[in-house]
């Protein structure tokens, strides 16, 4: 049964090595949650570690806003990947948006993770708009949404 924590400092490795390292082949360059100061998201309570058994199998950061609690990395070791993980780190956010009265849940990838945004539809998200991905050029981002209330 998955469980989820908040990283700690002792975290800071596996966070930055898990990542989206793996969608380098893809993007051909690392996706923008790689330079993200990981020390200060990991300070902020930000980040939160998924447990699958024993070990640690990916993580989530996840920002409160007002009116909504922003996914703004899911990361999943690639081993881990196709067992359900990332659909219970969605329902985990899902989960934390409702105790806290938040609305909606919001999240952003690039237009090139097409097998993300399929996962994202099923859970019950909707592509809202598509944007250039600040600082780098030729890069296309999708923002999508889901509605709790």
């Amino acid at each position: 049964m998955p469980a989820a924590r908040r990283a700690g400092p002792d975290d800071l490795a596996f966070v930055r090595d898990t990542t989206y390292a793996s969608y380098l082949p893809l993007l051909g360059a690392m996706p923008l949650p790689v330079s993200a100061d990981h020390a200060a998201l990991i300070a902020a309570g930000q980040v939160w570690l998924v447990r699958d058994g024993t070990a640690d199998a990916g993580l989530m950061v996840l920002e409160d806003s007002a009116d909504h609690l922003m996914i703004e990395s899911l990361a999943l070791l690639p081993a881990c990947q196709g067992r359900g993980l990332g659909r219970w780190m969605l329902d985990f956010a899902e989960q934390r948006a409702r105790r806290a009265g938040l609305p909606e849940l919001r999240l952003y990838t690039n237009v090139l993770m097409t097998r993300n945004i399929a996962i994202y539809t099923q859970a019950g998200f909707t592509e809202t708009r598509q944007e250039p991905v600040p600082h780098r050029p030729g890069y296309m981002r999708t923002h999508m949404t889901k509605q709790l209330a």
